[in-house]
């Protein structure tokens, strides 16, 4: 079995809604979108989501890297089984392009040709190999002592920064109807009361919903102590990303004067991240995403690292993505054990194209079905790609 075609998108998705935070107010996204034939017609597909002020990937950088990557590393291989292709898939290597310097050091240059790459290739081989995706991944799993198996999963909500107090409350009374056990918050937004913003939703959430906070970046590592206490009566479980990447290391002396943890977000992209935060002792959890951590074998092994170095971990996603990203969190959530929340599958509520015919949106409560079915386990409105698409390669 080889691959006989790889195509890439460049696909425009908009939200329905802006989402606002600390650190950008988003209306849409330029979203890769990747197609992978077989030599028996197996087709399966592949999306990342590049952020610049995430992984220093902006998206005519990753365009140029996808015309510069050397494809046959993938495309000139025959190989009888998954295991082989996980092998490869794990020593390819996008083109080497001019980036930034800080995220060339970081490991995060490539991630997005990765994980659409490496996404679109696993899900064409486990359709030609008769698999689910889940059982791929729950064996790759298991001898990081990882696995598991479970036939649903239930994501947390959001609350993103409402300018008003109406607004806060809406967001709120939602969270509360939808019967969420657990919702991010975000906080640290200009013009924003962070004290007003979570006492009305503790008024209307009340003391049994779990609540976790997200800066984005927004606080000055000087100030991290006193925001952070001033939030502490509210019951919070941990502030994720409190300051910008180029301030990490300033984290491990906060920790020692704070008791609410700290979780890396934007920090914690690569291999070289997590093992910088782990040496440092800058964080106690990270968020792992699979479009900015490279793809899901990078996300395997960075909650291998985590596990062994007493980190804990929740499965983030990107804004906006479509049901091919949906579906892949979906499936990892259902073969890893351990983690400590969910985030993603927005789809009908936050994006108009979510380019597969089945809505993986989760139910009320969070809750969501393991996905069945060959691969991802999902049909891709291919006819919606072609229409939509504003840049292409073929046969790359």
């Amino acid at each position: 079995m080889k691959i006989s075609t790889l195509q890439a998108f460049e696909f425009p998705v908009q939200l329905r809604k802006p989402v606002r935070h600390a650190s950008f107010h988003r209306y849409g996204n330029q979203t890769l979108i990747m197609r992978c034939e077989l030599s028996d017609g197996s087709v399966g597909w592949g999306e990342a989501i590049p952020r610049d002020y995430v992984t220093g990937e902006s998206f005519d950088l990753v365009w140029k890297q996808l015309a510069s990557t050397d494809w046959s590393q993938l495309a000139d291989r025959r190989l009888s089984d998954p295991e082989r292709w996980v092998s490869v898939l794990r020593d390819f290597r996008p083109g080497d392009i001019e980036a930034p310097p800080d995220a060339q050091e970081r490991g995060c240059i490539g991630h997005a040709v990765r994980c659409a790459a490496e996404t679109a290739v696993l899900d064409a081989v486990c359709r030609s190999f008769r698999m689910n995706l889940s059982d791929l991944l729950r064996d790759l799993a298991e001898p990081l002592q990882l696995a598991t198996s479970l036939p649903d999963v239930r994501y947390s909500g959001v609350v993103t920064s409402g300018t008003s107090a109406l607004q806060q409350y809406r967001s709120a009374v939602k969270m509360k109807v939808f019967g969420f056990e657990s919702v991010k918050v975000k906080v640290g937004t200009e013009g924003i009361d962070d004290e007003k913003l979570l006492t009305r939703l503790r008024r209307v959430l009340g003391q049994r919903v779990r609540l976790r906070l997200d800066a984005n970046e927004a606080w000055h590592p000087d100030e991290v102590a006193e925001r952070a206490a001033a939030l502490m009566r509210f019951d919070c479980e941990s502030i994720e990303q409190p300051v910008a990447h180029r301030y990490v290391d300033r984290l491990a002396e906060i920790r020692r004067v704070i008791s609410l943890p700290i979780m890396l977000d934007e920090s914690v992209c690569s291999v070289t991240d997590a093992e910088r935060a782990i040496h440092s002792g800058s964080c106690d959890q990270f968020s792992i995403r699979i479009s900015k951590c490279g793809g899901l074998l990078n996300c395997l092994e960075l909650l291998a690292l985590a596990n062994r170095n007493g980190i804990g971990c929740q499965l983030g996603c990107m804004v906006g993505e479509t049901g091919i990203l949906s579906a892949a969190g979906r499936h990892l959530a259902c073969s890893v054990a351990g983690l400590l929340n969910l985030e993603g599958s927005y789809d009908r509520f936050l994006v108009r194209d979510r380019l597969t015919e089945e809505d993986l949106t989760f139910s009320r409560g969070g809750f969501a079905p393991r996905i069945v079915g060959l691969g991802l386990g999902v049909h891709v409105r291919e006819s919606a790609i072609l229409k939509g698409a504003v840049r292409r390669l073929r046969n790359i």
